[in-house]
């Protein structure tokens, strides 16, 4: 197998709260899948809220970094891996986080991603639920998702790409879809995106295509289709793929595929990064 795109730019392993997965298994899978190189962003969430299972997300970052570093030093110069981490970023932590990567030096790749709207995490059905158990309006929800990252994406810097834009979507109970998107959410939704997609385009970042949605039900990769047209019409470029694979069975997963599609909205190029700046290749 020929990959077009060769590095998975967004997996889990151990070091991540939510993830079991061994580093040697996890870089013994990726070789079987003809992967040449893989950046780690195991989870690193400040200040998460309190959820039923109380799992927290802080990531023993100076284990992390010297443990990768030993790892992709024994591999080179048959297997690149590169060091990153998913920050999940709030407003209230924008400011404590602005400096992560100069405080760890070591970090090649650092994705910037909203996995609570309002203090809450949508992976929990409470958080589309008021206290006596009566739905509340998704669209209000995702709307403050969105809220939420354009104020992100105005006070948060240290990062290279944030990540599935469209989180939100995997868990809502209205079951979002490429087609009801476009049909129900899309024109109430369009100028909070755009204005996040100029930031994040001015301020020299750029965003993932994460292929995590494939395989948890979803009939699109994040972001949707219409995001992803807008960010490339308003002159964004930066672009990395990523499974977001917490698990060796969706490595990789239909990053190809996802290749196939960015070339085809009209991107020419994809990244990898290095000590925080990006390499581009030909789609």
């Amino acid at each position: 197998m020929n990959r077009k795109i060769y590095a998975d730019y967004h997996l889990h392993s151990e070091f991540s709260a939510d993830c079991k997965t061994k580093l040697d298994e996890l870089i013994a899978s990726a070789k079987d899948k003809e992967l040449n190189s893989i950046c780690l962003t195991d989870h690193n969430d400040l200040d998460f809220p309190d959820v039923p299972d109380h799992i927290r997300f802080d990531l023993d970052t100076d284990n992390y970094i010297r443990t990768l570093t030993d790892m992709r030093n024994s591999l080179l110069p048959d297997f690149d891996l590169r060091i990153g981490v998913e920050q999940g970023v709030m407003p209230s932590t924008c400011e404590k986080l602005n400096s992560f990567s100069k405080e760890h030096p070591g970090i090649d790749f650092i994705i910037c991603s909203s996995h609570v709207v309002k203090e809450e995490d949508p992976y929990y059905p409470q958080t589309f639920k008021y206290p006596d158990g009566s739905p509340k309006d998704p669209k209000q929800i995702y709307i403050s998702y969105f809220e939420d990252i354009l104020y992100n994406v105005q006070h948060f810097h240290d990062y290279n790409v944030y990540g599935h834009l469209d989180y939100v979507f995997r868990y809502g109970p209205d079951h979002i879809t490429r087609d009801s998107f476009e049909k129900d959410l899309y024109s109430d939704m369009k100028d909070l995106i755009y204005e996040i997609l100029k930031t994040i385009i001015y301020d020299g970042k750029g965003i993932e295509i994460n292929t995590g949605s494939l395989y948890r039900g979803m009939d699109y990769a994040h972001p949707h289709p219409l995001i992803l047209k807008m960010y490339k019409e308003l002159g964004g470029e930066i672009l990395t793929f990523g499974s977001d694979a917490h698990d060796l069975i969706h490595i990789g997963h239909e990053l190809d595929d996802a290749g196939s599609f960015a070339a085809h909205t009209g991107f020419k190029y994809w990244c990898t990064f290095k000590e925080m700046s990006p390499e581009y290749h030909n789609l």
